[in-house]
């Protein structure tokens, strides 16, 4: 996806910079469009900086942050002093692609197969998980590392490919074919997606402005699912680099439900879905958890939010399609 590029803004005198580990895009639309439309404080400066060590950086620079659970759950185990205060998504935005002509249609149908992924990703861990929950043999399928990519499927050089759910094909293009998406939330597997966190200092240092920081990616999230007419041409337009508005529109469509899930509220996430996250991570042997998750993921600050800003929790303009 072509990257949109973020609003300027000029780091302030006691500023505090909220990173984004990824380009510019449709997963950060609504820390974009806080920065926009002016729900962030002056002092908060929105840049992109994608780092193999996001979650120690937040930490150094003492400043806040969005990056994948997992990204962040592993850092914390290995001692960064961080915690997460809310979710951008609920769900991991990982799916497993077939083409619709294939058949393959369900977990089960993918033993025997091949399947693309890249080693150690979040959708390699989240596969995993999946395939052993339903009691499936993982040793049975074809696990073939570094051809997660759509042009991989297409070609026929894998079976099936593990991707994130907007890196798709928009399929009104007519050189897409019709595919088949597997998602794992289907299958019972509930973990964070993309996590907001700050540094342990910042969180001691300024509470308020974590608070208010979450209050503004909340209304900007809201604002940018309230009216795709007006917020698409905001987020496309919001510097040189221009993103397409149709394809911003469909990754937004793509993206939504792990944003705003039916009968959720924007960034709420709970105990279980960490939960999981842990037991898949300590199950992938990616990690040992020698910080508990208690000390590492706060929920009050989600809760004095919307219980000081009720109207927040409303669906209002934004429940409907549009």
């Amino acid at each position: 996806m072509a990257p949109v590029q973020a609003p300027a803004a000029a780091p302030t005198a006691g500023g505090v910079k909220f990173l984004l580990d990824g380009p510019y895009g449709a997963r950060f639309a609504g820390e974009l469009a806080a920065s926009s439309q002016g729900y962030f404080s002056s002092r908060v400066t929105v840049a992109a900086q994608p780092d193999p060590d996001f979650v120690q950086t937040i930490a150094r620079q003492h400043a806040m942050g969005v990056t994948s659970g997992q990204k962040f759950l592993l850092a914390t185990w290995s001692g960064v002093p961080v915690t997460a205060f809310a979710a951008s998504f609920l769900d991991t935005s990982v799916a497993i692609f077939t083409l619709e002509s294939s058949g393959l249609r369900r977990p089960a149908d993918l033993v025997g197969k091949r399947v693309g992924y890249r080693k150690a990703s979040e959708g390699d861990v989240i596969f995993d998980a999946m395939m052993a929950q339903l009691g499936l043999p993982r040793s049975q399928i074809t696990k073939v590392p570094d051809r997660e990519s759509f042009e991989a499927l297409m070609a026929g050089e894998v079976d099936a490919i593990i991707a994130a759910i907007d890196a798709q094909p928009d399929p009104a293009n007519s050189n897409s074919r019709k595919l088949n998406v597997i998602k794992p939330q289907d299958y019972g597997i509930h973990v964070p997606g993309l996590v907001y966190f700050a540094s342990n200092a910042l969180i001691h240092e300024q509470p308020s402005m974590i608070a208010d920081v979450l209050q503004g990616v909340i209304r900007g999230w809201q604002f940018t699912y309230a009216d795709y007419a007006r917020s698409v041409p905001v987020l496309a337009g919001a510097g040189p680099a221009k993103l397409p508005p149709e394809r911003l529109k469909f990754e937004l469509q793509q993206q939504r439900p792990l944003v705003l899930p039916t009968g959720g509220r924007i960034g709420d996430y709970d105990e279980s879905r960490w939960r999981t996250l842990r037991d898949i991570l300590l199950f992938a042997k990616l990690g040992e958890e020698d910080v508990p998750l208690a000390q590492t993921v706060n929920y009050q600050f989600l809760r004095d939010v919307y219980r000081r800003s009720p109207d927040l929790a409303a669906p209002g303009a934004w429940s409907e399609e549009k």
